[in-house]
């Protein structure tokens, strides 16, 4: 069955490029600015759906504080009213034409390396600016054919210290203090940062304090017990095992003191890598995990 064609004002719709939370994804041409762009449309129907308009509100407010080209921008926000109330919420973003780190596959050693080198760059940039990501995970990583990323959606941002009332995050990725509903901090990003590292590395996921459920729905009550990357694939390099699990603490101020301390580290253990294939002038310098 062909789909309704979606008419909005002010766009040229090319084609839907994906869904989201209650809310669709476009390909569209702003007729105004004749640039293409990246449009979300949500609609509101029913009661739930108050939440992803709060979300998407958010995302626009914090995106247009930041400017860095690992942070996806958002340029516009149409709001239509019906009888006071908004109805319908239309947010165009820059369009990026990436995978998401989930589904990019296995990557070497080095391009992850170089992947969260990127990413912690940008989280820096946030904290600098006084605000908190609160979400990053595998989904909301892009990487294109270019080796440039970008990171996405800022629905659950927050100014730095902000306690939220209601527990917001992934529950592979979440931190403690996310889950506690404690104080928000740059540190925050870091066990988001680390959860996400420790899976792109391993495939697994850090045992978090989201209650888990087994194959049949029921709850478990014992968390799966966290084991170091190098324990698991004993050619993940022992110092980036240790900053993994040094990311993934459970008390913000057990973990590195800030993005600046991980690019470092990260940047010697790029240097390393790439000397050494350099060095030998053979792939198994950068070995694919």
């Amino acid at each position: 069955m062909a789909q309704t064609p979606i008419d909005i004002d002010g766009f040229s719709i090319i084609k839907r490029i994906g869904t989201g939370a209650r809310s669709v994804i476009y390909m569209a041409q702003d007729e105004e600015s004749r640039q293409t762009v990246a449009l979300k449309r949500a609609v509101f129907e029913s009661p739930e759906d108050q939440r992803i308009f709060e979300q998407m509100e958010v995302e626009y407010q914090v995106a247009n504080q930041l400017d860095h080209p690992y942070l996806r921008k958002c340029y516009k926000m149409i709001r239509k009213r019906k009888f006071m109330r908004t109805q319908e919420l239309v947010m165009t973003m820059e369009l990026f034409d990436g995978q998401s780190l989930e589904d990019l596959g296995r990557l070497s050693l080095g391009d992850v390396l170089l992947v969260f080198r990127m990413v912690a760059s940008a989280l820096n940039a946030m904290h600098q600016k006084g605000y908190v990501h609160c979400d990053i995970k595998p989904n909301n990583i892009l990487f294109n054919k270019a080796g440039a990323i970008k990171i996405i959606d800022f629905g659950q941002s927050c100014r730095i210290g902000h306690v939220k009332k209601r527990i917001q995050g992934t529950p592979e990725y979440i931190a403690p203090e996310q889950v506690r509903r404690e104080h928000l901090s740059h540190r925050t990003d870091i066990f988001n940062l680390g959860a996400t590292l420790y899976w792109a590395l391993t495939g697994r996921h850090v045992p978090t304090l989201i209650q888990r459920t087994n194959e049949f729905g029921l709850s478990v009550a014992e968390p799966p017990e966290f084991k170091a990357p190098h324990e698991i694939y004993k050619k993940i390099p022992l110092e980036l095992s240790e900053l993994v699990s040094h990311c993934v603490q459970d008390k913000p101020a057990d973990r590195p003191s800030n993005m600046s301390e991980i690019i470092a580290q990260l940047d010697m253990m790029i240097r390393e890598i790439f000397q050494s294939r350099l060095t030998t002038n053979a792939p198994a310098g950068n070995p694919t995990l």
